[in-house]
């Protein structure tokens, strides 16, 4: 498959159609334009780190560090810029060769970017992709991130258009996209994707990945998050209650294939929910196209696959880790 082959003009029929093909036509197809795009047999390694967790005034309900949430997770200040670092070197030691970081803001103050800064220059002086995610973003906060070095900005759109107000009601879809508008503006590479498993129908998977894939450029990075539902978060308490509403394996690994097959060149990154997911059903989705998991033993405040159970399980599956940050050039 060449770039020209590259579309952003998918229609929804079109996607909905990719989901309904048989299960192995899907994957099939879908691990087709992987070897087409990427090289096979390989994942990046990524870390998340929390630099500042909780107290966040937006209401996601998905989200334990929501003030709207009673999950029990405690705010903290931003984390000093040393420590941080000293958790990307750790990160590397480990395999990483991506390091991102997330605070829990509606949007960064100015004073708190020249720390912001300093964190992301450091990082990137030790040779790891560099990835953040603040919230919203004003243009000039973009443009220092961009000085300092940012390689990626994570701005998730979360759910389809027409159910992003079941989700969240204090920012609106648009506010996502004028942001990342703002990012792409400054040359950052975009990180944008968002969850499934909310209680949400086919047709607004459909949607989500709509979305995303007629973007006029792809994210370069498409997470694909399952929830992880959390006891005193609005959708963690609404799964408890009815829980066939979380998604299977196997639409969870259609989800990830159609995100490859209208999206080829993204890095398609397996997120947040792994820690209940099987090898057989991670496997599946490195054969549909998956190239980036986060590893470590938390995300964020999830509990995530420790850095020993993947490395087993990857060589295990025959896949070895990228050796080296492979960043995109964003487009002019």
């Amino acid at each position: 498959m060449t770039e020209a082959t590259v579309r952003t003009d998918w229609t929804r029929a079109e996607i909905a159609a990719l989901f309904d093909l048989p299960f192995t036509e899907l994957v099939f197809r879908a691990a087709e334009v992987h070897r087409a795009h990427h090289v096979a047999g390989e994942v990046q390694l990524s870390t998340l780190l929390s630099i500042k967790t909780g107290g966040c005034p937006e209401d996601c309900g998905y989200c334990s560090q929501s003030v709207h949430a009673d999950s029990g997770v405690k705010a903290t200040r931003l984390m000093d810029v040393q420590a941080v670092l000293q958790a990307a070197a750790q990160a590397k030691d480990h395999g990483s060769t991506r390091f991102c970081m997330g605070a829990a803001w509606r949007n960064p103050k100015d004073r708190d970017m020249d720390k912001v800064a300093a964190m992301v220059a450091g990082v990137k002086a030790m040779g790891l992709e560099t990835c953040m995610t603040l919230g919203m973003l004003e243009p000039h906060q973009a443009r220092r991130l961009a000085d300092a070095g940012l390689d990626y900005y994570n701005h998730n759109i979360d759910t389809a258009p027409e159910r992003y107000d079941a989700v969240i009601t204090t920012r609106s879809f648009a506010d996502r996209l004028q942001t990342l508008e703002t990012v792409r503006a400054a040359g950052i590479n975009v990180c944008c994707g968002g969850i499934v498993g909310m209680g949400e129908s086919r047709e607004d998977r459909v949607g989500f990945v709509h979305a995303l894939a007629t973007m006029e450029q792809h994210p370069e990075s498409v997470p694909v998050n399952a929830l992880v539902p959390v006891k005193g978060t609005v959708l963690g308490d609404m799964l408890a209650d009815t829980p066939m509403a979380k998604i299977d394996d196997i639409e969870f690994v259609r989800t990830v294939a159609v995100a490859r097959i209208t999206m080829p060149n993204s890095m398609v990154r397996l997120s947040a929910g792994r820690e209940s997911m099987g090898e057989a059903c991670q496997a599946l989705c490195f054969l549909a196209g998956a190239n980036s998991i986060f590893t470590g033993d938390k995300l964020l405040t999830a509990a995530n696959a420790g850095d020993d159970k993947d490395a087993a399980m990857l060589a295990r599956l025959g896949i070895v880790p990228m050796l080296a940050a492979r960043v995109c050039e964003p487009a002019e």
